[in-house]
């Protein structure tokens, strides 16, 4: 008997735990566009489990895995208020998405020369992603030695901080199996 009231205790704790996962993750079709980032919506299709009548939050139309999201909040970016440089002892920290529709959000990441930046890189969604950063050439080519998160797995955030030297250009990718050729990758511009 006391493993039957277990068993039905951690169903109970799973449902509760899943519900506040989605109400948390659902707060994220709300939030604005953060500084530094780039304040276009961008549009990734229907929502992961279909809109069922719902049009908002975060699986129907305009939630973090459906419609359009403008992405997390960022530190301010250049030329916004409240801007500072990250430098490598105080990097500036970029919150990335990347979707179960192959996209990340956002898709342009404004930065200062010689700024140096943390990724906060979230995989939402069922599907494993990685994150490559540094010279857009490297990055397309998927050239050994350049920096990455491999194998970020559903709801999975981890960070790469990167220092961006050189007039550029730079990109952000992933290169798993098709991704990169679905069009998952972003654009550093550098001011």
């Amino acid at each position: 008997m006391n493993g039957a009231m277990s068993g039905r205790g951690l169903g109970l704790l799973g449902t509760a735990l899943t519900v506040a996962g989605i109400a948390l993750l659902g707060i994220g079709s709300v939030i604005p566009a953060g500084p530094g980032v780039s304040s276009e919506s961008v549009a990734i299709g229907p929502g992961m489990m279909g809109a069922l009548g719902n049009t908002t939050g975060m699986m129907g139309g305009s939630g973090i895995m459906g419609g359009s999201w403008s992405g997390a909040a960022s530190a301010p970016g250049p030329g916004e208020a409240g801007f500072v440089a990250g430098t490598q002892a105080n990097p500036r920290v970029v919150q990335i998405v990347a979707t179960p529709q192959l996209r990340f959000v956002p898709a342009v990441v404004t930065i200062q020369a010689g700024e140096t930046i943390t990724f906060e890189v979230t995989t939402m969604g069922p599907v494993i992603h990685e994150f490559m950063v540094g010279p857009a050439a490297d990055v397309a080519a998927d050239k050994a030695g350049t920096p990455e998160i491999a194998d970020l797995g559903m709801m999975q955030t981890r960070s790469l901080t990167y220092t961006f030297t050189g007039p550029g250009p730079f990109a952000y990718a992933c290169h798993v199996p098709g991704h990169y050729e679905a069009g998952m990758n972003g654009t550093i511009v550098v001011q």
